[in-house]
């Protein structure tokens, strides 16, 4: 069994557990009251090209923990105040650290940006869960789903106001992801499979893919210099932001801001 596979097993036995804790109609009403959704893609094409999605992230499977006082608030705010134009929010507990709650505290700041959640998603359980989080976008990740199941996911983001970022790392996820109606596609460098990364796997795919696309580049960047050298409107950073000794300086300078100092200096 690849980690992937391990995951996705994990996450149908959560998201069942957790169907019996909140049921749905009970985030159907949360959603009732949340404010209006943010265009995620808009929002990539309106920043530097290519813009920054920038990640809290705490830890992963091939990496361990990265940081040891995550403050994902703190964070959030830093990534901000320095100009990312978009936030990624990882959920997953048991593989990431991450939380939900997480995304409901960077939610309830209202910073003015769009936040993906970044998960396992399998359930459009979880397409609710988002959206009453505070959410604005989704992560679906090719490789663990059946083409129905893509479908059905990223029509149910459509009808509940979330983008849908539609990842693949492999050219034959590249033409699932463009049938199944994808205008905003995530190459991820790391192979799930192994968690291996190579810069390469955007450099293959990207020409690929048609005029019309919202590309995003994630793993493996560490540099503006990688970011602008993929031919992509964004990338999603994630490990080199939380490692970096300055974050806010970092986060400039992946998102191409200049300025001699940062805010929130961390």
């Amino acid at each position: 069994m690849t980690i992937l596979s391990e995951i996705f097993a994990h996450k149908w036995v959560e998201v069942a557990a957790q169907k019996q804790r909140v049921p749905v109609i009970e985030l159907i009403r949360q959603i009732k009251t949340a404010r209006p959704p943010l265009d995620f893609a808009a929002a990539l094409q309106r920043a530097p090209s290519p813009a920054l999605i920038a990640e809290v992230k705490k830890g992963s499977p091939s990496k361990g923990v990265m940081v040891t006082d995550f403050a994902p608030v703190r964070l959030a705010q830093t990534y901000a105040a320095n100009g990312a134009a978009a936030i990624s929010v990882l959920t997953d507990e048991k593989y990431f650290g991450g939380s939900l709650e997480h995304l409901r505290q960077i939610a309830a700041l209202n910073l003015g940006l769009p936040l993906l959640r970044k998960e396992f998603i399998c359930d459009e359980y979880q397409l609710y869960e988002a959206r009453a989080a505070g959410a604005d976008a989704v992560l679906l990740i090719v490789t663990g789903l059946s083409n129905d199941e893509l479908l059905s996911l990223k029509a149910r983001a459509g009808k509940l106001g979330l983008a849908a970022l539609v990842e693949v790392h492999r050219r034959d996820e590249l033409a699932r992801a463009l049938n199944c109606g994808a205008t905003l596609v995530g190459i991820n460098n790391r192979d799930l499979r192994d968690f291996s990364v190579s810069l390469d796997t955007t450099r293959t795919l990207r020409p690929l893919l048609p005029p019309g696309i919202t590309v995003v580049a994630e793993s493996g960047i560490g540099s503006r210099a990688d970011a602008a050298g993929l031919g992509v409107d964004a990338v999603l950073v994630g490990e080199a932001l939380v490692r970096a000794g300055d974050v806010g300086t970092k986060v400039r300078e992946l998102a191409g801001v200049r300025s001699q100092e940062s805010e929130f200096r961390s």
